[in-house]
């Protein structure tokens, strides 16, 4: 007897906007739960395979001594954290590091220093960095700061899929975490990357003392931008001793589901990377998040500075999930979200159905 199986109907593919509203945005945040869950879900199963979660390895190539007060970073000169400033990583070791990353199964391997902007002294040894690192068939990544004109055209030359800079909070909130550069600072740099034509990676980081609106508005900020940014990175506060934000209260588990969730309808194409503080978070909340539309995850056991799940913790997870790491993706010819692994289609402009955007992770 031949038993025939009805095939599942495909999510229609999810439309891009760029004209949110905050009341719109705040409207999917505050959503019922459930509700906000299924359509986060049913987005992302529009572009990506739900099953499969992209593994990136983030190293320190340049620690301590930024010039930068950001209020949530043990990097900062101004901060007592107790950590030293370092020099700029040898390109070698760099190279030693992403083969080791790739050997244990990260695609994308990210690098960032500890820079308000780089210097032309160094600017060679991050080009070899960039070069050494997409002959291993590696997606590669920087976060450096602010950039030049001439620097720009330096990485993009050298093959950088990724320029990180995170905007880090709304607009409004801004102030209080940051006074040493400007809201409009970060937002010329990503101009400048995507004009030179770089992929951007863009996002925050949540449970600093913000609102929702403030989450919210961060997220009509990315997903207004003339193009999404390609990857979203969500990072939750890791209050640092020695910082001014040490004493910050965490924050709760499902606002920051919700924040995940806001951003994959509002921006469905881009990589929603669940980024700092999976150490704090529970085996519940990542499979929460990864429902909500989260998938990308940094692997090893530190994160630039931080403490980070290990590989052993992760491929426990995974298992209990039914998750599988994505496999590499062309480095040269990855240029939209239809050329990456676990992806599909997508084309339009966004509805309630469409938006998403994350909050990504910078070296200070």
């Amino acid at each position: 007897m031949n038993v025939h199986v009805k095939p599942e109907p495909q999510p229609a593919p999810a439309v891009l906007r760029h004209d949110w509203t905050r009341a719109e945005a705040k409207a999917i945040y505050d959503m019922p739960l459930m509700e906000l869950l299924y359509r986060a879900q049913t987005v992302h199963r529009s572009s990506f395979d739900p099953n499969r979660i992209q593994m990136s390895r983030l190293l320190s190539i340049k620690t301590g001594g930024c010039a930068e007060d950001c209020g949530y970073c043990s990097q900062s000169a101004h901060h007592a954290s107790g950590l030293k400033a370092s020099k700029l990583m040898e390109v070698e070791r760099v190279l030693a590091e992403a083969r080791k990353a790739k050997a244990q199964g990260a695609t994308r391997y990210c690098m960032g220093a500890a820079w308000r902007e780089p210097k032309e002294r160094d600017m060679d040894a991050i080009v070899a960095m960039i070069e050494g690192v997409k002959a291993l068939g590696m997606e590669t990544c920087m976060t450096l700061g602010m950039l030049s004109d001439q620097q720009v055209v330096q990485l993009r030359d050298a093959g950088l899929d990724y320029y990180n800079h995170n905007v880090d909070t709304s607009e409004r909130f801004y102030p209080e975490i940051i006074k040493t550069r400007t809201y409009a600072d970060r937002l010329n740099t990503l101009a400048r990357v995507r004009e030179a034509g770089m992929k951007i990676c863009s996002g925050g980081i949540v449970g600093m003392g913000e609102g929702a609106e403030d989450r919210v508005d961060m997220l009509v900020t990315l997903a207004n931008l003339a193009e999404h940014p390609e990857s979203v990175p969500v990072n939750m506060l890791i209050a640092i001793p020695g910082t001014p934000l040490e004493a910050q209260e965490k924050i709760d588990a499902l606002e920051f589901v919700r924040t995940i969730a806001t951003a994959r309808i509002m921006m469905p194409r881009s990589m929603v990377r669940l980024s700092a503080g999976r150490a704090e978070m529970s085996d519940e909340m990542q499979a929460m998040c990864f429902f909500a539309g989260a998938n990308s995850i940094f692997c090893g056991d530190t994160l630039l500075t931080a403490e980070n799940p290990g590989e052993d913790k992760d491929a426990i997870l995974f298992r209990k999930l039914g998750l599988e790491p994505m496999e590499a993706a062309p480095v040269d010819t990855a240029d939209t979200v239809s050329d990456r692994p676990g992806s599909t289609p997508d084309s339009g402009t966004c509805s309630l159905e469409g938006h998403a955007c994350p909050k990504a992770m910078s070296a200070r």
